[in-house]
């Protein structure tokens, strides 16, 4: 429930009060407002008067806001902006349905945006706004609905929907080894590159052929799509999944450096907050994405 009205300042009372405070005079307010100095002034008057409590102090000729109104900004600007984000979206999706999703990169360019078309065919009501974040956050704390997730079930207060499972292999540029080690000591000696999200990955990897290391070092990476190219350019031997560089191999631009079966290293996800009733657009987009792996099996 919003707060007793006469605790709420008008919309012009805020933004004067924002302006001043970023821009430190009334007279860059008032062009940045497109108003008169006075005008500011008036807006200022008014919400100390609202607010019953002083805001402004003048000192040489500048105005400067008092602590307590400094504190009081800094949600008012939080709050002005996520009126402003609220009026984009609704003029870019004037019917409403907005699904905010988080991504991992590589991921949702690989396997999500070419798919995206066809949930945009036939939910035309729902815009899509994608945001990149590389692990689990608060939904109570950010701006999305729901995100894509890799790894395990540990993401608390979630609900889950598998998408898929990923799958490594070993690969390497044909100019490091052509056709692959030939023992595993001289793979485990060999540059190994390494992604950040997935730090013992290495170690699993070699325990699962019954070689055991600890703490290979090498390069690292917070995206697959670099470690992809610094690959594919001799810089080392990185675990990749198998869908990102199915068409490399083909191109014989990496070759499997160890042949091995493949292994995974976890599952990908859709997750949404299990502390609120699900939004339509989620429903939406769940049910797609259901449709979607079913015509994959």
């Amino acid at each position: 429930m919003i707060g007793p009205r006469r605790f709420l300042p008008s919309i012009s009372s805020l933004l004067a009060l924002e302006a001043v405070d970023r821009l430190g005079s009334a007279s860059a307010a008032a062009e940045e407002l497109s108003l008169t100095q006075s005008a500011i002034s008036r807006q200022l008057k008014t919400a100390e008067e609202q607010l019953g409590t002083k805001l402004i102090e003048r000192n040489q000729m500048r105005l400067h806001l008092t602590p307590a109104a400094k504190d009081y900004v800094q949600t008012a600007r939080s709050s002005l902006t996520d009126l402003a984000q609220a009026a984009i979206r609704l003029k870019a999706n004037p019917k409403g349905g907005s699904l905010n999703l988080s991504i991992l990169p590589t991921f949702g360019m690989h396997w999500l945006a070419p798919r995206l078309h066809d949930f945009a065919r036939l939910h035309p009501e729902v815009t899509v706004n994608l945001g990149t974040r590389l692990r689990p956050f608060d939904f109570a704390t950010e701006p999305f609905h729901a995100a894509i997730h890799f790894g395990h079930r540990n993401w608390t207060g979630v609900e889950y929907q598998k998408i898929m499972r990923e799958e490594v292999v070993p690969v390497c540029a044909p100019s490091l080894a052509p056709s692959g080690f030939e023992t595993l000591d001289a793979l485990q000696n060999s540059p190994l590159l390494h992604i950040e999200t997935r730090a013992n990955a290495w170690e699993q990897w070699f325990q699962a052929q019954g070689h055991s290391v600890s703490g290979p070092r090498g390069m690292l990476f917070d995206q697959f799509s670099t470690m992809i190219q610094a690959t594919i350019h001799g810089l080392g031997v990185a675990l990749l999944p198998v869908f990102l560089i199915e068409e490399d191999l083909h191109a014989g631009r990496l070759v499997m450096a160890w042949n091995a079966p493949r292994i995974s290293l976890g599952d990908y996800y859709l997750v949404w907050p299990n502390t609120q009733a699900t939004p339509q657009p989620v429903k939406s987009f769940r049910n797609w994405l259901a449709v979607q792996l079913g015509s994959q099996t």
